[in-house]
Formats: C-alpha cells, sequence, structure tokens
C-alpha cells in the first residue's frame, strides 16, 4: 500500500481541508504537480487552477485556487491560498450571472482605483469560470 500524504488546504478565512491522502495535483507555476506521499521537498508559487484531492474509494475533490504557495515537506503538503472554493459549491448559470454583473461594473467604475478593483473582479471570475 501507497503511503499516505498529510495534506493541508488553508485560506485566509478558514482551514477547507486537512486530511490523510493518496495524491495532490497542484497548478504549480512552472506547471502541475502530482504529490504523493514520500515527495522530495518542494516550495512553488501557484496560478490560477484546480486541486484535485485523491482518496482511494472516495469521489475526486477538486477546489479552484487563486494565488499562494504550496509547500511539501517530510511531514506532508501545504497550501496557502489566497483565495479557494470547492468546485462543487459553483453553479455555471451564478458564474456567468456574476460575470456579466462584473462587466457592467468595470464599464461603470467612475475612478482609476475602481475601476481596477472591478477589473480584477472579473478576472478572477473568468478564472474561474474557466475552471469549470
Amino acid at each position: 500500500m501507497a503511503e499516505k500524504l498529510s495534506f493541508d488546504l488553508v485560506s485566509p478565512e478558514r482551514l477547507l481541508l486537512s486530511e490523510d491522502v493518496d495524491m495532490v495535483v497542484v497548478p504549480g507555476v512552472e506547471g502541475d504537480m502530482g504529490i504523493m506521499g514520500g515527495h522530495a521537498p518542494v516550495m512553488s508559487t501557484l496560478r490560477p487552477g484546480v486541486i484535485d484531492v485523491d482518496v482511494q474509494g472516495q469521489p475526486q475533490r477538486r477546489y479552484f485556487v487563486r494565488g499562494g504557495f504550496a509547500e511539501v515537506t517530510p511531514a506532508g503538503l501545504t497550501i496557502l491560498a489566497e483565495y479557494t472554493i470547492p468546485l462543487a459549491d459553483l453553479s455555471t448559470a451564478a458564474l456567468d450571472r456574476e460575470i456579466e454583473h462584473a462587466g457592467e461594473d468595470v464599464a461603470d467604475a467612475k475612478t482609476d482605483t475602481k475601476r481596477q478593483a472591478a477589473q480584477e473582479k472579473l478576472d478572477h471570475l473568468k478564472q474561474l469560470r474557466q475552471a469549470l
């Protein structure tokens, strides 16, 4: 039997997941990395994408992540994400409506600061929609 990997997925709001898993696929800036128990130590910045969590006998769990770091140590894998959400919690129709509203917010912005914040939100929502 393969060695389990201790995995923690942390966002600024809360600890989303903390358990022993078989494998985690991480969207690193230099490409996707499959991390299993006994993996060599490594640290990577995350790019927007999907984290896949595999545990034998369970359905694969998927999380959209934007920004942050992944660190593999002898103790396991820790992902500190700027933003993350389970893909199962998303509805494409609701996300499409949010993208439409965010586009309107960009067009309606009266200052550069508000326009930049609205554009960042729109970009984030588009990345999330693409991940679905």
